[in-house]
């Protein structure tokens, strides 16, 4: 019973997510998993969280798998499943007495998450619990603490439904319905607890223009027509300043290409540089550009490049994490002993050491503040949230999105991007090469999203707010302040589960003396 229980609970917590987005299974998964795992030895914590992890991870990780084989996907999911295993292990542990202990599973799933955010290799985060919440009342708490603090409260909110559900279980001999009631209405009111946390979007506005330019195909080799990915946002960029000029659209304030817009190095390729200062000439507006630079030697950067009407290139961002095994190999030699494929990335991507933050005055427009964030970076609250403490009033996330096909992958990220919203209460222009790309107000709220593989642009005023929220100001502190409750919980345990050793064996060993001595006073009589 207690595997099917964490298959259905980790098939079940795929619903969560896009493309289903069906928010309220989250909490629903995790009240099984705890059922599942409540009074479970802490082995098979282990194995009940691995089967739940898997029956997550397998599907929606999936896309992860499209251009490159199925073995990268897989070894992808179990990776990431064996974080549920740890946190099974943990709660299982804590919660042998075989009583659901609700904040003790809360506290778990926040470490683990938080764990498997860092490790190995600087962590994945995708798939956070709150990254599924974008629409539901949950999603709004993380304006309050982050996405550990979302993650706390549903696996508290499943914890109490888990209780309630075994309540109700062991109530054969007529026990009141009391911790049932009571277990059952705090869950429902931790889920509506979010409605009331104000999400402002009021603010003083900017012009944005979000160019999606397309690529020539889908795949590995998408830029392997020399300059079509950047001539295709040229040819975007053109169009849509045609309406400006005719009076259909405002002037944009400042325009944003995506991650790998320029597919050759624009400050080494002297006609792609030439193709971007002449499109800056005739917007007149800054532009923000993405593209790949062959430096340091031997190596690659991923950046983000500013280039302003009659100055040039005036500022650039390298991206700070680059993906472990996707930008550069770790350990090499080692991984080399597996597969061969790890030299299929000839050049290691070097890691940036700026926060990323473009300033730019426009004309008619107050001063534009952009935090950036090079694709996977929107997952990290750390990336993120260092660019709004520098002084972000807006953020942008430039991706490409080109390697994962027609598969949820980008419909995932852009969920993100609405959850950063809510967080740190700032727009966010959200660029894609193939989409999906969206203009996101500070509540979350996606607008213009486009389609997949098609050539579109995003444009529309969005507030630049200066505001910080509690997350903003409070930082990682939940996070942390969670893991050391846990900490102090296991050594807690550990203690008494030592103590009622020393207790057990003191007393074996006092009533092995008392018989020997009854034994010798039985002889003698």
């Amino acid at each position: 019973m207690r595997p099917l229980l964490a298959l259905v609970s980790g098939g079940l917590l795929c619903l969560a997510f896009p493309t289903f987005d069906i928010w309220v299974a989250a909490p629903v998964a995790l009240a099984l998993l705890a059922l599942a795992l409540t009074g479970a030895r802490a082995r098979s914590g282990f194995g009940l969280g691995l089967l739940a992890g898997l029956a997550f991870f397998v599907p929606t990780l999936q896309w992860s798998g499209i251009y490159v084989g199925d073995l990268p996907w897989l070894a992808l999911a179990t990776l990431q499943a064996l974080f549920f295993a740890l946190a099974g292990l943990g709660y299982a542990w804590l919660a042998r007495a075989g009583r659901v202990r609700p904040v003790v599973f809360a506290l778990v799933w926040v470490a683990a998450e938080g764990l498997r955010a860092r490790a190995p290799y600087g962590g994945f985060p995708w798939l956070k619990l709150a990254f599924g919440q974008a629409d539901a009342p949950f999603g709004r708490l993380v304006a309050l603490g982050g996405p550990p603090f979302v993650a706390f409260v549903i696996a508290l909110s499943a914890g109490l439904l888990a209780l309630a559900a075994s309540s109700v279980v062991a109530r054969r001999g007529g026990m009141p319905l009391t911790r049932v009631a009571v277990a059952t209405v705090l869950a429902v009111g931790l889920g509506a607890a979010g409605l009331l946390v104000p999400l402002p979007t009021a603010g003083p506005t900017a012009q944005f223009l979000g160019v999606q330019g397309n690529v020539p195909r889908p795949g590995l080799d998408f830029n392997a027509e020399r300059r079509m990915v950047l001539d295709n946002h040229v040819r975007a960029t053109y169009q849509a300043l045609q309406d400006v000029a005719a009076g259909r659209a405002p002037h944009p304030d400042l325009i944003v290409w995506p991650e790998n817009a320029s597919d050759i190095d624009p400050l080494r390729n002297a006609d792609a540089k030439a193709e971007i200062l002449a499109t800056v000439e005739v917007a007149q507006a800054p532009l923000i550009v993405g593209g790949l630079l062959e430096e340091p030697p031997g190596h690659v950067s991923n950046v983000s490049l500013l280039f302003e009407p009659g100055k040039g290139n005036t500022d650039r961002y390298v991206k700070r994490h680059p993906v472990p095994f996707a930008e550069y190999i770790p350990d090499r030699a080692f991984f080399r002993l597996f597969s061969k494929e790890v030299d299929l990335v000839r050049l290691d991507f070097v890691a940036g050491e700026k926060v990323g933050l473009f300033t730019v005055d426009p004309k008619d427009a107050p001063q534009i503040r952009a935090g950036l964030a090079i694709c996977f970076e929107v997952a990290y609250d750390d990336i993120m949230l260092d660019t709004v403490r520098a002084g972000a009033n807006v953020l942008v996330v430039q991706t490409n999105n080109a390697t994962f096909g027609f598969s949820a992958e980008s419909p995932q990220q852009l969920a993100i991007s609405r959850i950063r919203a809510m967080e740190f209460g700032r727009s966010v222009v959200h660029v894609s090469t193939v989409g999906q790309s969206a203009l996101i107000t500070p509540d979350g709220t996606a607008h213009q999203v486009t389609s997949l593989f098609t050539q579109a642009v995003v444009r529309g005023a969005l507030p630049l707010r200066t505001t910080t929220t509690v997350a903003t100001r409070v930082g990682q502190v939940p996070e942390w302040v969670a893991a050391g409750v846990l900490l102090l919980l296991v050594v807690g345990s550990f203690v008494r589960g030592r103590y009622r050793t020393d207790q057990t064996v003191g007393a074996s060993a006092t009533t092995g003396r008392t018989g020997a001595k009854d034994e010798d006073d039985d002889d003698e009589s």
